[in-house]
């Protein structure tokens, strides 16, 4: 897909690499979107793939002189718990929250979904309604813009080719601020936005002294409900200012059809979108639809701890990484995705491949201890790396609690999705040595079974709990 993949350790040597091989150069932190993208052929003509996700620094929240910000590499699981982001910007918390699934969100980064520019993307319509600015740099200066005036169309911004998005800002904003987000999708876990809506409302005393309203995926890009701004201004937070807000906000939109949903459709959803928002801020549950404590399935791998050389892979350059606790020098498969490479060019089959655009969690592996879709990361990612596939996890003294409680209650159906299923597994109990019912289907949102049959596998995870502890 690629002719060469380059990997530099600073900031700086990727502005300098993007410059140098514009305009066929892409950059890539997470991969989730432009993976799929090239596959698709949608993102043409792309020579050079500069990775920046072992860039270290990048991938931090903080709060510093009235503004939250936010690196490039922060991803999507880093914000859902993050207590800053939950408790500052809830909004941005529970829109992170619905990205995908958890293998996802370890290696999406909000930074890409701002990039990728599409008006369904969930972490847009938060940052509109916080009033965003983001950082763009390259090799000729930076430059800060507000993100409202970042979108030109649909997946269309003004962002040059040899420019890298380096911060995401927002102010830090108002004691009395509460926030919300809603997202309506046409399943509970890995859907695309049918309509989503964004509330920021500032208050003194009782009434409101500050009001955002944004919906996505109803025009080309993210739209402010003005006439429903101006409706709750000044106003106490009741059931007769709320309906009428939403009404306003349902007028805003200007939706198409599409396979997710016609218009006439998503014009009503808008009003039941900012009207289930508006009424959680009334309540006070605005929290209740995102755990307390999320499951990340990220193991050890919640940092970016850098890198001590950078290099690039051309396609003859060999692939050095850990596999299974074992090196291992390839020779080939530099322009694959690490899935190919794993079944076509290591021999691991164990992995799987479903759908190969991160929705079905059969390739799922660990990478550097995070469990990752292998069909969204580039083979050459794996260059000094640590993976962990399926065929690693039984150990000396036989397989692993997972693997036998597999067995032991027959979670087995077909097999295609065993595989998936019981790495994620494996994470969770790292992360969780007694999980509840409820972090276990966190867990497995991100891993589709095609017998549909759930049952035997939740239990074989609690089962393979009590084994672990013994």
């Amino acid at each position: 897909m690629w002719e060469q993949y380059h990997t530099p350790a600073s900031l700086d040597e990727a502005v300098r690499l993007l410059s140098d091989h514009a305009p066929h150069a892409r950059i890539i932190a997470g991969g989730t979107d432009l993976m799929l993208e090239m596959e698709r052929g949608i993102r043409p003509g792309i020579k050079h793939i500069i990775d920046i996700s072992r860039v270290p620094g990048l991938d931090r929240i903080t709060e510093d002189d009235g503004w939250i910000r936010m690196g490039p590499l922060v991803t999507h699981n880093h914000c859902a718990v993050s207590p800053l982001i939950r408790e500052r910007a809830t909004t941005l918390a529970q829109a992170c929250w619905e990205v995908g699934a958890p293998q996802i969100r370890n290696r999406g980064t909000v930074a890409g979904n701002l990039i990728t520019a599409s008006p369904a993307n969930d972490s847009i319509p938060p940052l509109f309604a916080l009033e965003a600015h983001i950082r763009l740099r390259s090799i000729r200066g930076e430059r800060s813009l507000a993100l409202a005036d970042f979108y030109t169309g649909v997946r269309q911004t003004v962002m040059e080719e040899d420019e890298i998005l380096t911060e995401i800002r927002f102010p830090y904003g108002a004691e009395s601020r509460r926030s919300a987000f809603f997202k309506l999708g046409l399943r509970r876990a890995q859907a695309i936005s049918v309509v989503n809506a964004a509330v920021v409302l500032d208050f003194e005393a009782d009434r409101i002294s500050a009001a955002k309203v944004t919906l996505g995926s109803v025009a080309p890009i993210i739209v402010h409900a003005i006439d429903s701004e101006a409706v709750l201004m000044g106003k106490a937070l009741e059931p007769e200012v709320i309906e009428q807000a939403a009404t306003l906000a349902m007028n805003s939109a200007h939706p198409i059809d599409d396979l997710r949903g016609s218009a006439a459709y998503r014009q009503q959803m808008v009003k039941m979108c900012v009207l289930r928002t508006l009424r959680d801020l009334l309540q006070g549950s605005e929290t209740d639809r995102m755990p307390e404590n999320p499951v990340t399935l990220w193991g050890d791998a919640g940092v970016v701890t850098g890198l001590d050389w950078s290099g690039t892979h051309n396609l003859d350059t060999p692939i050095e990484t850990t596999i299974n606790a074992k090196a291992y020098r390839v020779e080939s498969g530099q322009d694959k995705s690490l899935l190919r490479f794993l079944r076509e060019d290591v021999g691991m089959t164990g992995t799987k491949e479903g759908c190969a655009e991160g929705e079905c969690g059969a390739c799922t592996v660990f990478l550097d201890d995070a469990a990752v879709m292998a069909c969204m990361v580039p083979a050459p990612r794996a260059h000094g790396a640590d993976i962990q596939t399926i065929e690693g996890l039984a150990g000396e003294h036989g397989l692993h609690p997972v693997q036998q409680a597999f067995i032991e209650e027959g979670a087995v159906q077909c097999g295609y999705c065993t595989p998936g299923l019981i790495m994620s597994g494996v994470n969770l109990l790292k992360e969780r040595a007694h999980p509840t019912p409820d972090e276990i289907a966190q867990a497995l949102t991100g891993n589709l079974c095609r017998c549909t049959g759930y049952y035997k596998i939740i239990a074989a995870i609690e089962k393979a709990a009590v084994l672990a502890s013994q």
